[in-house]
């Protein structure tokens, strides 16, 4: 694998030239054609895609709307919400509402079917689709009825990716979905174009999830694509399934990108007439020389089963390097799981190695990544006549949709898979965020899923508990079940993939999902059940701000899912004050409590009351303060609008991972006016950070002039905000008086700004 310093064009679809001196002069003799960089930059096929959505007629400040929307039961209620509090009439496009996360109805006693019967009656209400639970996880049923050539597809989910079959795809926090329902736009810069030159013909045993590992391991931490869109080009494409295709696209969310699209060719538009929408198909390719703004050369000849060990999709080996340094990447994934769990809990690794061999305790095949039809016939073909064993390794398939799991039926590879001891599952994304499967203290799971962050897998680290994953792709996964549960490379047994041809039976659909075909009903009642509750009052931004520092994170990256923990808290998605309760509670179990110890002082002054009488220690605070700006006179002040109080946490590199906008809301609701972090792991969390109100704040790495419990002075924020500062001045309030610092904040749209000045995103629409 290959990644450019620079920019590169691609000639014909079929060579790259490298950006440089030279590179004019070689792109006119091979063209024939004087062709400036940035007319070349126009041939992508982001770009042409991007301008047929764009409304703003300035492609360098885009706003976009989307063809299609679509979220799932842990989402769709929340957004409903939101835009309903905003003056929601009617979906105005297509809105697709799937219940793949919370269809157990496992926990929360009537919780799950109440938020699905909500869902319905929305569907209903205000013209969408409802797709029941078990029926499809969100991105298959997107995959096989929404998609299209040349469309744009916005979700309320991290892997909303379908640029395998020329849509262009984004996962956002709800707030993007909410204005989308409102006619409002997603306004972004005009993203870089990160071609991905693929090239060669995988490997017998490799599949999607191998090559999408080798390239997460090679971009993520390098930020190669970060916020970028990743166009999949080349000739090797051609020598991929769709499934195989689909497989790396879903992935490419691991890589911090804002969306993919590759070139389609005759396999897409069988792929569109098997589901029965051939209009539905696009040729796309690139144009005669386009410019990309970095470049990607992946070989698939030379990819090997690969491996991303905890706790990250980027910690990544192939299984032969794992196999041959076994006990110093062992090593290493318990030190890293020191500093995760900071020392609260012991992750063992090492006691897994019996015999010189790494002993699994649990496989999953599962989800929009793992559960497509190919990755589960070439697992049934290894697994054919062989057996799991009877000790501790356990193997769960969840097909990706029902019309998978049909033809998985008819064609004899669930029967396979389950004769040789595997449990095959209905649809469901439960083993991805924490809510299936769960393996016991200690243990060592493999998946094709999509992520194995810290508790990913659904242990506690506040109960004491502690699991890992590790990400692999189905063909090895099923191989080591076939050991038995002794780690194997799928490179490492010989069997012949059948290949079989899949067949889709939309009749399925037919009998069960709800399609109002975008005719709404406005005299269906909405059905709430007890858990669903409004949106708290919000206040708009004050004029100036204290603000407590109530968790100070130093990891290098904090996930969504450290900010709000995924799987059993899922149930509490409909219930703003509800959730908030385990917000940070993985990683700072104190958070909570702080956060609303300063909130009692806004709360206070929201009531006309003295901040000080709800909160002793702010005598002090204030005092200071007003000994370094007497003119203010803020602790006689009792104007509503004039000081606000709230908490804010630093995090090095928050918000990888989900696009749960819970992660942001959650710390709204409990008081939090701001983060303050060295960078934004991703542009939808501080995109939902501005979405609810809070300030997407950022200081210089290494500079750090306060601590956890310190509270923060920032002046005139209110005016810093109204006048497009990009740096102000902030003070943290020490005993001996005021330190002042620069906080920074990138630039902000001009509906940003009025966001974060009315207090956030419903109060904007409701003004």
């Amino acid at each position: 694998m290959k990644l450019y310093e620079g920019g590169a064009y691609l000639i014909n679809g079929t060579e790259v030239v490298a950006d440089g001196p030279q590179a004019n002069a070689a792109v006119k003799q091979k063209t024939g054609q004087d062709v400036t960089k940035q007319k070349a930059a126009e041939q992508t096929i982001a770009y042409g895609i991007l301008k047929s959505h764009n409304t703003s007629g300035n492609m360098e400040k885009l706003r976009i709307r989307f063809d299609k929307l679509t979220s799932h039961d842990i989402t769709f209620v929340g957004i409903i919400q939101t835009a309903r509090a905003s003056g929601l009439e009617k979906f105005p496009m297509p809105y697709v509402l799937t219940n793949c996360h919370n269809s157990l109805c496992a926990v929360g006693g009537t919780i799950n079917e109440d938020d699905h019967m909500f869902g319905l009656t929305c569907a209903k209400k205000y013209g969408g689709v409802y797709v029941p639970p078990h029926q499809a996880v969100i991105h298959q049923y997107a995959r096989e009825m929404l998609a299209e050539g040349g469309a744009m597809i916005l979700g309320s989910d991290s892997h909303t990716r379908y640029g395998a079959l020329g849509t262009m795809a984004v996962g956002e926090g709800g707030p993007e979905l909410v204005k989308q329902l409102l006619n409002k736009t997603y306004d972004i810069d005009m993203p870089g174009v990160v071609g991905v030159y693929i090239t060669g013909t995988p490997a017998k045993g490799v599949g999607p999830q191998d090559v999408a590992l080798a390239i997460i391991g090679e971009v993520f931490a390098r930020g190669y694509v970060k916020n970028k869109v990743m166009e999949f080009v080349g000739p090797g494409i051609s020598n991929l399934s769709v499934d195989f295709r689909i497989g790396v696209d879903v992935m490419t969310t691991e890589t911090t990108c804002l969306s993919s699209i590759w070139r389609t060719d005759e396999k897409v538009e069988e792929f569109y007439a098997i589901h029965g929408r051939p209009d539905a198909y696009q040729r796309l390719n690139p144009g005669e020389t386009a410019y990309y703004d970095g470049m990607i050369e992946v070989d698939l000849s030379k990819i090997k089963p690969m491996i991303a060990m905890p706790f990250h999709p980027s910690n990544t080996y192939t299984i032969e390097e794992l196999k041959a340094n076994l006990t110093d990447i062992l090593d290493d994934c318990e030190k890293r799981a020191e500093v995760s769990f900071d020392g609260a809990v012991k992750l063992d690794l090492k006691s897994k190695v019996r015999g010189g061999r790494l002993y699994v305790d649990q496989g999953v095949i599962a989800g929009c990544a793992g559960g497509g039809f190919e990755n589960i016939c070439d697992a049934a073909d290894l697994l054919r006549g062989a057996s799991i064993g009877p000790n501790e390794f356990t193997l769960s398939v969840y097909p990706a949709s029902t019309p998978i799991y049909l033809e998985l039926v008819k064609n004899g590879a669930a029967a396979s898979l389950m004769q040789a001891g595997a449990i095959v599952k209905t649809a469901f994304c439960g083993p991805c965020f924490g809510a299936g499967d769960t393996p016991a203290n200690n243990a060592f799971s493999i998946r094709h899923s999509t992520r194995n962050f810290p508790n990913r897998e659904g242990s506690k680290v506040q109960q004491g508990q502690v699991a890992s994953v590790a990400l692999m792709d189905a063909r090895s996964i099923a191989a080591t079940a076939a050991n038995k549960g002794y780690l194997t490379s799928a490179a490492e047994i010989d069997v012949e993939y059948g290949k079989p041809k899949y067949f889709f039976d939309k009749t399925i659909y037919e009998n069960r999902v709800f399609d109002s075909k975008g005719i709404a009903d406005p005299e269906t009642e909405i059905r709430f059940g007890p858990n669903i509750k409004d949106w708290p009052a919000m206040s708009a931004l004050p004029e100036h701000l204290v603000l407590k520092v109530v968790s100070e994170i130093h990891d290098p990256v904090t996930t969504t899912d450290e900010l709000i923990p995924s799987g059993e808290t899922s149930s509490f998605r409909s219930n703003p004050l509800g959730l908030a309760e385990f917000a940070l509670s993985r990683k700072d179990p104190l958070y909570v409590g702080r956060a609303k110890e300063i909130q009692k002082a806004q709360k206070a002054v929201e009531e006309g009351k003295c901040p000080v009488d709800a909160l002793e220690e702010l005598k002090a605070v204030l005092g200071a303060i007003d000994a370094a700006f007497p003119n203010l006179r803020l602790a006689e002040n009792r104007e509503p609008d004039a000081l606000g109080f709230g908490s804010t946490i630093f995090a090095v590199k928050p918000g990888d991972g989900s696009a749960r906008e819970q992660a942001a809301s959650c710390q709204k609701v409990l008081g939090g006016w701001a983060n303050i972090a060295n960078e934004y792991a991703t542009k939808r969390y501080r995109s939902n950070l501005i979405n609810w109100g809070m300030l997407p704040l950022l200081i210089n790495e290494g500079e750090l002039p306060f601590r956890n419990l310190d509270y923060l002075f920032l002046p005139d924020i209110r005016k810093a905000v109204r006048e497009k500062q990009t740096e102000m001045k902030a003070y943290a309030v020490k005993a001996d008086g005021l330190v002042e610092f620069t906080l920074h904040m990138d630039a902000l749209t001009d509906d940003e700004r009025e966001i974060i000045l009315k207090g956030c995103l419903i109060n904007y629409y409701r003004d």
